[in-house]
Order: structure tokens, then sequence, then C-alpha cells
């Protein structure tokens, strides 16, 4: 098994004002050569946005988009014709495919929204566009792991063109679990949104990510009550 820990303080940072982004990849005006993906994750930005602003309507294609709400809601509107609001707790998960267009604005006028945006490569490119939201109970990952989203939407997830799994976990301290990678060419990246655990005799803190491959099965300890998000990709586009 072979792990590399990404610390907070070395992740890219955008300021705008309205919007403090903390990027674990190139993005934007941030470039690292060293840091443009974990194999089809190509994006995973940290973004807290102040009351009453957001990103205005603007293009993608050919990306699948995780938005995970953590605090606050957002307004989501998209050349679909999708549009509502999208609370702590809730999951969206967008298929740029062959093209769309969207916003995505706080729909708070004064408390701040925060929420993590994540982009995977799709499996084949130029598909239709498509949308799905949903809450998931937070009760249902105390101290377990919870499918949030997959390729075939089992046990209740939500569904993406690519062999990619994310799961969330809140676990108290004191806690160890594993997870059993499901794609034999696969790397697992796992986000510790608080807290504090450990992988492999490493430790993560408050904003750290850990890349994992070479493994079949990998083991967290907690050190402190703590809540992870786990993604696992595929370590190679499809041709």
């Amino acid at each position: 098994m072979h792990v590399s820990i990404h610390s907070s303080q070395k992740r890219g940072l955008t300021q705008l004002g309205w919007l403090t982004s903390r990027h674990s990849f190139s993005f934007g005006e941030y470039f690292d050569p060293d840091r443009r993906n974990f194999g089809t994750l190509i994006v995973f930005n940290d973004d807290v946005i102040a009351g009453g602003r957001g990103f205005g309507s603007h293009p993608h294609a050919d990306a699948e988009i995780v938005s995970i709400v953590l605090e606050g809601s957002l307004r989501h509107a998209d050349s679909m014709g999708n549009a509502g609001v999208i609370s702590a707790g809730e999951v969206q998960r967008m298929s740029a495919g062959s093209g769309i267009v969207h916003s995505e604005m706080n729909a708070s006028t004064e408390e701040p929204g925060h929420f993590l945006q994540v982009w995977v490569l799709p499996s084949k490119e130029g598909i239709a566009p498509s949308y799905e939201q949903k809450r998931f109970d937070p009760a249902d990952r105390k101290n377990k792991l919870q499918l949030i989203v997959s390729p075939d939407g089992r046990d209740g997830s939500l569904s993406m063109h690519q062999t990619a799994f994310f799961s969330l976990g809140s676990f108290d301290a004191g806690k160890k679990f594993a997870y059993k990678m499901r794609g034999g060419s696969s790397g697992l990246f796992a986000f510790l949104v608080h807290g504090g655990a450990k992988v492999d005799g490493k430790e993560l803190k408050k904003g750290d990510s850990a890349e994992i491959t070479s493994a079949d099965e990998i083991v967290f300890e907690t050190i402190a009550p703590c809540e992870l998000v786990l993604i696992e990709v595929p370590m190679q586009a499809s041709p």
C-alpha cells in the first residue's frame, strides 16, 4: 500500500472577498504541475461562499460534478430546467456530458455557505447531461460508511458515469474501520472534513487528504471525533 498525505496548508487558495476556495488540485489561477489530478479525480475544492453571492451562469462539459453541502444552502439553476435549493446534508450530482450551463448561488443573503465541489472524468465523453439531488440521513453514517455516489445507484446512492464510489463517515474517537476497494486498478482519496484520524500510521488533521494506491483494504483509526469523505476512482481514464 502506498499512502501520500497532502496537508491542508499545501492546498491552493483562491480568495475573492465573497469566495474562499481551497484546492486539492490545480484549478483556475492556482497551478501546481505536481497536483493536477488523482487518477480520474480532477477537482476537489473546499468552498465557502458569502451570503448572497456565488457562481453565476457558466458552462461545463464532459465532467461528473458532485457537490456535498456541509453548511448553509445553495440555489441551483441549469440549462436542463432544474432549479432549486440544495441544503446541508444534501448531495448533488450533475453530469455535464455534451454541455450544460448552470449557476450555484448562496441561497442565504446573510449566512455563508460551505460545500465540497468534486469533478471526476466520465467513462465516456459526449453523454446526455443529467442531474440528481438527494438528502442522506446523518444517522446512516454514524461510526460507519455511507455510500452516496456509485456507478449504478446501488444502496440508494446517486449514480455516476464512471466507476467511482463516494462515501461519507462520521466517527467517534477511538474507532477503527476498514475500507475495501471495489476496483482492482482504483485508488482512494480520503479527505478529513474535521477531527483527527490515522491511515497506515500517518496522521490526518482537518483539511488534510490521503491519496492511497496499491491496496485491497485500507484501515483507518480515529483519534478524535471526525467526518471523512472517501472517493474511490479509476487511476486511468477510459480510452
